[in-house]
């Protein structure tokens, strides 16, 4: 069968589009979502230990920026299972040259694309329609004592989000914007 998934590298280092060669038959297809062989170059010896999924029903409703800090910074690999979402990577790296710069891409059911987030990345997508279903696999266990975030208008960022915001959870609403010390995330 040969290389099953394209690695496609984006602006900031370490983080990948992936996408999936589908074989196609009357039936219908097949792709390969995952595999550590094939990605081992991109996953480093990452180990999905967590899987979970999202239903978003409303259009425009946002989820995240989420991360984990270190001891329990996380690999994901986000895919969007139906719908269409604007998913957002924001580097959050100690040292890293691309400190605080994020990447967006469509993510849809129709290309079967996903994105590979390395540890030391806030996450966090917009749904372009109604009921937009994420899956995510986790290379690390949920830990509330490591969770955090980053709130979705930091004027450090600038994300240009596609659509007006029309939902935005209470937690995610909590979440501030970074600090001026705020100096990365060793990881």
């Amino acid at each position: 069968m040969g290389q099953m998934i394209e690695l496609v590298s984006t602006s900031i280092s370490g983080l990948y589009q992936l996408k999936p060669k589908l074989i196609k038959d009357e039936r219908g297809y097949f792709f390969r979502y995952y595999c550590k062989k094939e990605l081992k170059g991109v996953c480093k010896g990452t180990e999905f230990v967590q899987g979970n999924q999202t239903l978003t029903r409303a259009k425009g409703a946002v989820r995240g920026l989420h991360f984990q800090k270190p001891p329990h910074a996380e690999d994901k690999l986000v895919r969007c299972l139906a719908g269409r979402v604007f998913d957002v990577a924001v580097d959050l790296r100690t040292g890293s040259s691309t400190f605080l710069s994020w990447f967006g891409c469509e993510l849809n059911s129709e290309a079967h694309n996903m994105l590979y987030i390395p540890r030391g990345f806030a996450h966090g997508f917009q749904t372009l329609e109604e009921n937009c279903t994420m899956l995510y696999l986790h290379s690390e266990y949920y830990s509330s004592d490591s969770e955090a975030g980053v709130h979705i208008n930091d004027s450090r960022l600038k994300i240009s989000w596609p659509l007006p915001v029309s939902q935005l959870s209470d937690r995610d609403q909590t979440f501030g914007p970074l600090t001026d010390d705020f100096g990365g995330l060793a990881v």
